[in-house]
């Protein structure tokens, strides 16, 4: 697993991660979500040991990154937002060197090359050079690549950037195969990716953790009021309209023919039933009550003060 605790690094007179504390534990896919100079590469290159945190600690499958560091990289394995690799080499003597690098032996190469050409898709270009390979098989062997010592972490900075739509899906199914057998840890400003591939989201903002859950968690943590579109067989009445806004904030209200919609942001001590009783209580006959959930993108916004 991976557990940070109040990480903190500086770049001259700039914070750049603030006491940062949290953990990802086996067979999740946890996304590191913000907007660009949040710090998310910051705290990927202190977990990975790429530098050192200035303050705080970090610990990989059990071993702290600063004392331990062997240990904790012979678990680790680790893909850059620009995957590094050696173009000139084919991706099969690429991994063979790799694999050597991670101390493994002939036998262990050979098997787990077999394992990364399957789970990444790179064995039709296995004897190609890497320089001539697409940006989607380059960004497959530097998964590959951190892949290939079958590590328990796996932590991944913007593994989809610069990828056709295609590429991506292709690497966000990788990832959701990873994680179900390892602690992923996914970096990313894309918001439709987190959605696709995380159980649990770290919502970053200068340098802060502001935020952490499902989007629902979030939501609720933010103390906003269970939000719901009301749809009526008829216009609504002064005196019915007076009570419904009782119940909570009328945000839309459109009337078309004999059809109203509405959309009603409830009290925070209110839920769906107190509709249901409003309608009764007025004679109101109610077509759907829907219940609706922020969207991910609109959380992002309210805490980082900005699009993402």
């Amino acid at each position: 697993m991976i557990e940070a605790r109040e990480l903190t690094r500086r770049y001259g007179s700039v914070l750049a991660v603030d006491r940062v504390s949290f953990d990802v534990h086996p067979g999740q896919v946890v996304g590191l979500l913000g907007p660009n100079g949040a710090g998310k590469t910051t705290i990927l290159k202190a977990l990975t040991g790429y530098h050192y945190p200035q303050e705080g600690s970090a610990r990989i499958g059990g071993f702290d990154i600063v004392a331990e560091p062997v240990e904790a990289k012979r678990r680790l394995g680790y893909l850059p937002e620009n995957a590094p690799a050696y173009g000139v080499l084919t991706v099969d003597e690429y991994l063979r060197f790799v694999g050597a690098a991670r101390g493994l032996s002939r036998a262990e190469r050979r098997a787990a090359m077999e394992l990364v050409a399957g789970l990444c898709g790179l064995s039709s270009v296995w004897f190609r050079p890497i320089s001539e390979l697409s940006k989607g098989f380059q960004q497959r062997v530097g998964l590959a690549q951190a892949l290939v010592h079958d590590p328990e972490v796996v932590i991944l900075d913007e593994p989809t950037s610069g990828l056709d739509p295609n590429q991506i899906r292709e690497v966000r199914r990788i990832v959701e195969d990873l994680g179900r057998t390892r602690t992923v840890l996914l970096s990313t400003h894309i918001l439709s990716e987190v959605e696709a591939v995380c159980d649990r989201v770290l919502i970053l903002d200068a340098g802060r953790i502001v935020a952490s859950g499902t989007a629902a968690q979030i939501a609720s943590q933010l103390h906003r009021g269970t939000v719901v579109a009301v749809s009526l067989g008829r216009p609504l009445q002064p005196g019915e309209r007076e009570a419904l806004a009782r119940l909570g904030e009328i945000t839309a209200d459109r009337t078309d023919g004999d059809a109203t919609t509405l959309r009603v942001v409830l009290g925070e001590d209110r839920d769906t039933g107190d509709v249901f009783d409003w309608a009764v209580a007025h004679g109101v006959r109610l077509k759907a009550v829907v219940p609706e959930r922020d969207s991910l993108e609109e959380l992002f916004s309210r805490l980082t003060g900005g699009s993402p």
